[in-house]
């Protein structure tokens, strides 16, 4: 098969043109907000988020209402937990993290295995874009415009949240109110990356891109742009890759961001390994 038919063949199929467009378009938004997240070191709160919305997408079916409406409940219900059990106890952060998404993620668990002749589990934990609805697409472009227009809107403000919130209140910026949008964000961004990779793997899409690129890149501008290029390139080419070999596209995905990855990790201009090493022996001459 030549190169021209390869990526021909898909584009045969109405599903495999829409799993490509949607799938291109959730790489764009969980790129975009993985390099706010790289910057605040919220890989943990990402990973906590995306698993804390399954019970919130699973009631959401059941009572027939969009899924990021539940999504966005459960999401900021998990922070808040997480928020009132670190200062109500002795546990640290991380630890209060790992015990608030494991006991949503596992509420939603039950709740599926309650009402598992409706929701197929598979397509909630690693997504299902080949067979993704109209509906569903629409409500991934409206999240999809919601988190760029407040990214752009709020950009300066919440680059320096992620930098330095103690400077971003001692200028007067209400950091309460952006830790809510952020993590707002985080939770519908979620539920548009639960179409794609499903809810164990979106976490890659909300944290690998955004590390790559900040490997890549000391502008947060040019940061963001490699990272959202990063994120439609392994989403795009995720999408043939499945088709070809007939593989799980979200595995497909995460698996080429991982590999872009260790490609910046060892091959940054600046920051990579190779370079690393070669500065150290330069200074040890």
């Amino acid at each position: 098969m030549d190169l021209i038919q390869w990526f021909a063949a898909p584009l045969q199929h109405e599903f495999m043109i829409k799993a490509i467009l949607v799938s291109a378009l959730v790489g764009v938004v969980c790129s975009a907000l993985s390099c706010y997240m790289t910057l605040k070191g919220w890989a943990l709160m990402g990973d906590a988020v995306s698993h804390a919305v399954m019970p919130g997408v699973v009631i959401a079916y059941v009572l027939n209402i969009p899924f990021a409406i539940g999504a966005f409940v459960f999401g900021v219900g998990s922070v808040v937990a997480i928020g009132f059990i670190k200062s109500k106890t002795r546990v640290k952060e991380d630890t209060v993290i790992g015990l608030v998404f494991t006991g949503f993620f596992a509420f939603g668990l039950v709740l599926i295995s309650k009402v598992k002749s409706s929701i197929d589990l598979t397509h909630i934990l690693f997504g299902n874009v080949l067979g993704i609805s109209d509906s569903d697409i629409i409500q991934t472009i409206i999240i999809a415009v919601i988190t760029l227009v407040t990214l752009a809107v709020l950009k300066k403000d919440l680059i320096l949240f992620c930098f330095d919130a103690t400077h971003a209140r001692s200028i007067g910026l209400n950091i309460t109110f952006l830790y809510y949008v952020l993590l707002s964000l985080l939770s519908l961004t979620a539920v548009a990356g639960l179409q794609t990779v499903g809810i164990i793997l979106v976490v890659a899409m909300l944290v690998t891109p955004g590390a790559t690129a900040y490997l890549l890149s000391d502008s947060f501008d040019h940061m963001i742009w490699i990272a959202m290029a990063s994120g439609v390139f392994s989403s795009v080419m995720g999408t043939y890759i499945s088709y070809h070999i007939d593989g799980s596209t979200g595995g497909c995905i995460v698996v080429l961001q991982t590999l872009l990855f260790i490609m910046a990790m060892i091959f940054a201009p600046k920051h990579g390994l190779l370079a690393r090493s070669k500065n150290l022996q330069a200074a040890s001459e």
